[in-house]
């Protein structure tokens, strides 16, 4: 039976196309590099043939192709060896190597996270280390500069220390001198008892003027002791923050054992309210507080209180007023002649500061300026029951160039201001009548000292600090002279 020619045609058309698919995809489908060849089979000796793989046994491969006598396509194919199946040891070693790759891809990947997690914790403990470092360079400075201050303090300490070496042998025979006056008690004491029995009138006269005497030498020595010379000035001691700028407080320096109330007075003019704390713990907690309303303002912040009264200075006038707390009523007024007031002789920060009352060892005083003395300071010793004046002396201090000022055992101490760097540079003796200048310091803590004011009980400075209230302790140069009791 003979086929049709489109048939045979169609036939040698499609498979044509199978061999030039075979000869040309195939190779590359399996991935092998090919080689030309030359076949002398099927009577054609000229014709190219395929291609051989450069291992026949790794894939499939097209060796020839050519038509029979019939016109029918006959190929010569490669088959690879049976070995190389899906599951021949050599695919198995790729697919476990490929495994491998890709475990380690993805413990590279894992690396890389935790070198970027590590890297970031680098930087954090970088950033801690440099902070460590700058906190143990500011320790190693501050514990310099806490030396230093330390061995400035013993230093300040020693200094204070060294003028009271002379002085010791003065306290030997100072020790001896009390102990005199103590045989000379007990004699007294045995006289006074066989006098007693004896009941006889002729050695009474005698006995009392040595009973006065040992008394009056007794007193003499205490006040000595009792006073010294303004040698330092402890740092300051906030004790309360309240109030305006200016005010004053302080505490009865007479008051009886027991009796620690404190006065607190806001404010240098137009207020009549003085506060009375029971104690100074209450006032620092403001606790426990009597408000005593006054018959008239008070100017200035130079108040003080004495002996269970007030003495103050009446706004806009040179009266000085005593008031009695316990009566609440005036109990003496007086003026206080040729005194200026109402600021023409003020402290240096002004506030109507013209007077100036305070008390020391020796009572009751009044500092304040005339035009008599062209404004500079006058002192004025007064009597605390009258407030004549005792005593006055004149010096060649202005009254507004001075920041403040306090008495402490007959002596008035001037400070050069009342703001920034302050220091006691100033000091008039009543006792001589003569003055110098001297180089104390004295801490302004706050900027701003409106009240200045010794208490001779406390030993201590009450001052009134820029809205604070602030205690210094003083160091006195005590001189005791045996030869004048």
């Amino acid at each position: 039976m003979s086929v049709p020619l489109l048939k045979i045609g169609v036939v040698l058309s499609t498979m044509a196309m199978i061999t030039n698919w075979m000869s040309q995809t195939l190779p590359s489908l399996v991935g092998l590099n090919t080689t030309k060849l030359t076949a002398a089979q099927g009577g054609y000796p000229d014709r190219s043939i395929g291609v051989l793989p450069a291992n026949p046994e790794e894939s499939w491969q097209v060796y020839s192709s050519a038509q029979d006598s019939e016109g029918r396509c006959v190929c010569t194919v490669v088959a690879p060896q049976q070995t190389m199946c899906s599951r021949d040891a050599r695919t198995k070693q790729l697919r476990q190597l490929l495994e491998k790759v890709q475990n380690m891809t993805q413990s590279i990947q894992v690396l890389d996270q935790r070198t970027q997690r590590d890297l970031q914790y680098v930087v954090k403990m970088e950033d801690q280390l440099r902070g460590l470092e700058t906190k143990f360079r500011q320790v190693e400075e501050n514990h310099k500069q806490n030396i230093a201050k330390q061995y400035k303090a013993i230093k300040a300490k020693m200094a204070e220390l060294r003028p009271l070496i002379p002085v010791l042998e003065e306290y030997k025979a100072d020790a001896r001198l009390v102990q005199q006056f103590k045989e000379e008690v007990q004699n007294l004491t045995s006289s006074l008892s066989l006098l007693q029995q004896e009941m006889g009138a002729y050695d009474y006269d005698d006995l009392h003027s040595r009973v006065v005497s040992l008394e009056e030498r007794l007193r003499a020595c205490m006040q000595k002791l009792a006073c010294g010379k303004l040698t330092g000035i402890s740092d300051a001691i906030t004790i309360k923050t309240s109030g305006s700028r200016f005010g004053s407080w302080m505490t009865d320096p007479l008051a009886p054992e027991g009796d620690t109330r404190v006065w607190y007075m806001d404010g240098y003019h137009n207020n009549r309210f003085v506060r009375e704390y029971k104690s100074m713990a209450d006032f620092m907690t403001s606790d426990n507080f009597t408000s005593h309303r006054l018959p008239h303002p008070w100017s200035g912040t130079g108040q003080v209180v004495y002996n269970g009264s007030i003495y103050f200075n009446k706004f806009q006038s040179n009266m000085i007023i005593k008031f009695d707390f316990k009566t609440s009523t005036i109990s003496k007024s007086q003026r206080l002649d040729n005194s200026g007031y109402s600021n023409t002789y003020h402290y240096a920060w002004g506030g109507h500061s013209d007077i100036d009352l305070m008390v020391d060892e020796g009572g009751l005083w009044a500092i304040y300026a005339t035009n008599q003395n062209a404004g500079n300071i006058v002192i004025s010793k007064l009597h605390p029951l009258t407030l004549h004046i005792i005593q006055s002396w004149t010096t060649n201090h202005p009254r507004r160039s001075a920041g403040e000022s306090f008495m402490i055992c007959g002596t008035l101490y001037v400070t050069n201001g009342y703001s920034g760097g302050t220091k006691v540079y100033y000091a008039y003796q009543t006792n001589s009548s003569t003055y110098e200048y001297i180089d104390i310091v004295l801490q302004n803590k706050y900027s701003h000292i409106s009240m200045l004011d010794y208490n001779p009980r406390d030993r201590a400075l009450y001052a009134w600090n820029n809205g604070h209230q602030v205690l210094y302790n003083v160091t006195l140069f005590h001189v005791i002279r045996s030869e004048q009791l």
